[in-house]
């Protein structure tokens, strides 16, 4: 049985993943799954919707994939899996890392995971070699499950974005699917997305970015670099998984062409389609309070350096000083 290439983007919330997982999904060969952790609760059990805009079990795509998962336990899983991931279990996570063993322990559940990758690559991808199911759950932890999983070749993408940036967007109050949802997304306070920042993002380093990181399979990406230049990013990131794409979808430097992708879960901007601005999301520079900033910056400011980002607040881009960016120029996940 051929081997599936997964891309796992990993690190923090509302660094840019669904932005960078939607463009990815444009690529020929490259399937934008979304959030794959959450389709036993989120797809299965509560029938979201699919990216494609239908209800996970109405979508043709997800259709033939359940049909392949009949004898799995979607409540079990889910259940299981939020245990088995636990923020409190990344110490030993890592303990068993540096001893070699598999970073999560197994349990039987994980037949039905690395089936679903299989299903997908067979469906979504038509079995082809060079396919790539892109996978922007984030968590390290789950990462690193998937990379002990029978049959997965995993490559890492690591995206950051500044911290004050990420702790202002969770402020936001944001529908889980768009606007006709009742439901929102969960919002922490500053303080608590600043740890989880720095929990996510210092645990995805030392699980694929350091010495005992696989070479050639962790990249990491700024959010920031990814909007400045999203075309020679979006080839960067190609080449890092062995694509050469003969052509990219955007038909000028910043504007980018999306058709409906077939992701399960992530940010509400994954359902946009057409042709779309990729503008940097920078009103966080002026609207952050200053208080906010301060408690962001002092519980992140160690790694900061690490990720290039400064202790200073920025100066507003002009633009920003003259009008804010409307929410449908915003460009983050």
């Amino acid at each position: 049985m051929s081997r599936v290439r997964v891309l796992y983007l990993a690190g923090s919330g509302r660094s840019g993943s669904t932005l960078v997982t939607t463009v990815l999904g444009q690529l020929p060969g490259f399937f934008a799954a979304g959030e794959l952790r959450y389709l036993w609760r989120r797809g299965i059990l509560e029938n979201r919707p699919c990216g494609c805009g239908f209800p996970v079990a109405d979508c043709p795509l997800w259709a033939r994939v359940r049909a392949d998962l009949t004898d799995a336990d979607p409540a079990g899983i889910a259940a299981r899996l939020a245990q088995r991931l636990r923020l409190r279990g990344l110490p030993a996570l890592l303990r068993r890392q540096r001893r070699g063993q598999p970073p999560v322990p197994g349990h039987p559940d994980d037949t039905q995971l690395a089936r679903l990758y299989a299903s997908i690559a067979e469906h979504a991808l038509a079995g082809r070699s060079d396919g790539v199911i892109v996978d922007s759950s984030k968590l390290p932890p789950y990462g690193a499950l998937l990379g002990s999983l029978p049959g997965i070749d995993l490559y890492v993408l690591h995206v950051v974005r500044d911290p004050r940036a990420t702790a202002y967007s969770w402020r936001r109050r944001r529908p889980l699917d768009g606007g006709a949802d009742d439901q929102l997304m969960s919002r922490p306070p500053v303080g608590k997305a600043a740890l989880l920042w720095l929990v996510w993002n210092t645990a995805t380093v030392r699980l694929w970015g350091g010495r005992r990181g696989v070479p050639g399979r962790y990249l990491r990406m700024r959010y920031e670099d990814f909007v400045a230049d999203p075309a020679g990013s979006t080839a960067r990131i190609a080449g890092f998984v062995g694509a050469t794409p003969a052509e990219l979808p955007f038909p000028t430097p910043a504007t980018v062409r999306l058709t409906p992708t077939h992701s399960v879960a992530g940010n509400p901007s994954r359902h946009r389609t057409g042709l779309v601005d990729v503008v940097a999301d920078t009103e966080w520079v002026t609207r952050l309070p200053t208080r906010a900033y301060a408690v962001v910056t002092g519980l992140t400011a160690l790694a900061l350096p690490r990720f290039g980002y400064p202790l200073r607040r920025p100066a507003a881009p002009a633009a920003d000083r003259a009008v804010s960016p409307s929410p449908a120029t915003r460009q983050e996940g």
